[in-house]
């Protein structure tokens, strides 16, 4: 029975995962099992018979002796009976931390001391790997902070930017705004009397009959109606910016609007141009803003005029359904170019192909914004020296 349990007992040791080492009282290894020789790199012939200190590095190494004689002298333990963690020295010369328990054991009348050795190696290599990692997102949150820091005061610093800008913009606006206002009702005056004198000088030249003269009067008088076509979009727009636009709906006659202004824009139509209008429905009357609806007609067919040639056809058509009425301008001009059709409403935009036909690349802006503004939608079709199409259409419930 005894033998069987000594063998037990070495196949126990032979097949530990730690490491197992007795040593006697001066010191001695006197046993080694296969896990510590794995641990140290020693083969049991090494180490046996030889002074534990071998597996100690340098200061242990030199102090060993003097730990286990103060022990047996005072019976006070540094690792005997306590266990801690120690640094052990491979044959390789490498080190290597270790959790080392001490047993003192009484054996055949003397003293014996069993080191249990536990590997330390990979346990502290993972708290290295995590202390560098923490370490690691330590200084990343530190640098994430810092540019956090940065970025706020980049924001306030371009919140305060865009809020002088804004500032400034709007004092430009309202600037620019009294600005146009002054100078549309101040050019006015002038124009006014211009126009009333180049009147006053055709009638009282009729009786010379001097072609020259008539020919000139209407020269006058044809700058002075395109310089008030340009101040009264200018005054349009200002008006619109500043939010001063309100729509008046009120119920009128669309056909009778529409054939005053065909009367009216047939007058300043070129030669042979002819302006065509047709009503389809059983009812004429709506509810609209009547003055911005037809400042809309009259801005869409001047514009007909205007880029279409000699000796051609511009159809106005207007039509009224139960749920909606329709206003198309159609003429036979010049075209817009793809290209420029997504521009088109912008304001100040003209389009390439206008070369020198005069205007302000406003019209068709504040045809748009007084069509959204009586809630309606314009919508057109152009193809180059094809002609163009503008419908409004206007809900009417």
């Amino acid at each position: 029975m005894f033998m069987e349990n000594a063998a037990l007992l070495r196949a126990v040791i032979e097949n530990a995962i730690d490491g197992i080492i007795t040593i006697n009282e001066r010191g001695i290894i006197e046993t080694i099992n296969p896990a510590a020789c794995t641990l140290f790199g020693y083969t049991p012939e090494e180490v046996i018979g030889n002074n534990v200190s071998m597996l100690m590095p340098s200061p242990d190494r030199e102090q060993h002796d003097g730990y286990l004689s103060r022990y047996q002298q005072t019976g006070d333990p540094h690792i005997i009976g306590i266990g801690r963690e120690v640094t052990g020295l491979s044959k390789t010369g490498k080190r290597f931390p270790f959790r080392l328990g001490v047993s003192e054991v009484q054996f055949l009348g003397r003293k014996v001391y069993a080191g249990f050795i536990h590997d330390l190696s990979k346990q502290k290599e993972a708290e290295e790997q995590l202390k560098d990692y923490a370490l690691h997102l330590e200084e990343q949150i530190d640098e994430r902070t810092q540019s956090l820091k940065e970025l706020i005061v980049e924001l306030q610093d371009a919140k305060e930017e865009v809020s002088q800008s804004l500032e400034k913009e709007k004092e430009l606006g309202q600037l620019k705004s009294r600005f146009v206002s002054m100078a549309s009702h101040e050019f006015r005056t002038p124009l006014s009397a211009i126009q009333l004198s180049a009147v006053l000088i055709d009638k009282y030249a009729q009786p010379l009959e001097n072609e020259h003269i008539s020919k000139h009067v209407g020269k006058i008088k044809a700058a002075v109606g395109s310089l008030t076509a340009i101040l009264n979009d200018f005054l349009s727009l200002e008006k619109l910016e500043a939010g001063k636009v309100e729509p008046s709906f009120t119920n009128f006659d669309l056909v009778k609007l529409s054939e005053e202004i065909t009367e009216e824009m047939q007058m300043v139509a070129k030669q042979n141009q002819n302006i065509i209008y047709q009503h389809t429905g059983i009812n004429s009357t709506v509810m609209l803003d009547q003055n911005l609806l037809k400042n809309c007609i009259i801005n869409l067919i001047a514009n007909a005029i205007k880029y279409s040639g000699e000796n051609t056809f511009i159809e106005f058509n207007t039509e009224i359904s139960d749920h909606k009425c329709m206003v198309t301008i159609k003429d036979n001009g010049i075209g817009i170019p793809e290209s420029d059709q997504k521009h088109l409403f912008e304001a100040f935009f003209r389009a390439h192909n206008t070369g020198n036909i005069p205007g302000t690349g406003l019209g068709l802006n504040i045809v748009g914004r007084y069509t959204g503004l009586m809630n309606g939608k314009i919508e057109f079709k152009s193809n180059i020296n094809h002609g163009t199409l503008f419908i409004l259409s206007f809900p009417l419930s």
